[in-house]
């Protein structure tokens, strides 16, 4: 642990902190710079080439929403659901992703080799939902007065 974790505050003299005083406190909160996250909702990319293919698995394995893949085969088959886990080979045989179907408890593998295309077609649940907009909220509802605030998350559906 760090001594900022123990209480101590290395910009305030030693003899500022009392034996067994708890730290200052402050209505400053330290917040760290997030990033911005893609909006990849309804996007269909191109699956050109062994890294587009890569590349878009990656981005659709970070996705908070569902995916739609359409299959290599004869039909087409369209499967949809949420990516939850891929597990990266050496090729694309080798490499595959499971998903979470909406529509049962299956949870089908399929590997990069058979996918013809993948469509970012459920909603992002995580779109707007930083920490910088939680500590918005939190402090808008602290200035109108409100106490024991406490910031619900709003339903998926």
């Amino acid at each position: 642990m760090s001594g900022r974790e123990h209480g101590h505050d290395p910009t305030l003299p030693h003899s500022a902190l009392a034996v067994g005083a708890p730290p200052p406190v402050s209505d400053e909160l330290e917040v760290v710079p997030g990033f911005e996250r893609e909006n990849l909702q309804g996007w269909i990319p191109q699956l050109a080439t062994e890294a587009d293919i890569r590349a878009v698995i990656e981005k659709a394995f970070d996705y908070r929403g569902d995916v739609t893949i359409t299959r290599r085969n004869e039909d087409g088959a369209q499967i949809t659901g949420y990516l939850f886990d891929r597990r990266i080979g050496p090729t694309l045989e080798t490499s595959v992703v499971r998903l979470m179907l909406a529509t049962s408890n299956e949870r089908p593998a399929i590997p990069y080799s058979e996918i013809a295309a993948i469509a970012f077609t459920g909603r992002d649940t995580a779109a707007g939902k930083s920490y910088e907009a939680w500590v918005k909220k939190y402090w808008e509802k602290r200035a109108q007065g409100e106490k024991n605030i406490s910031i619900e998350p709003e339903a998926l559906e």
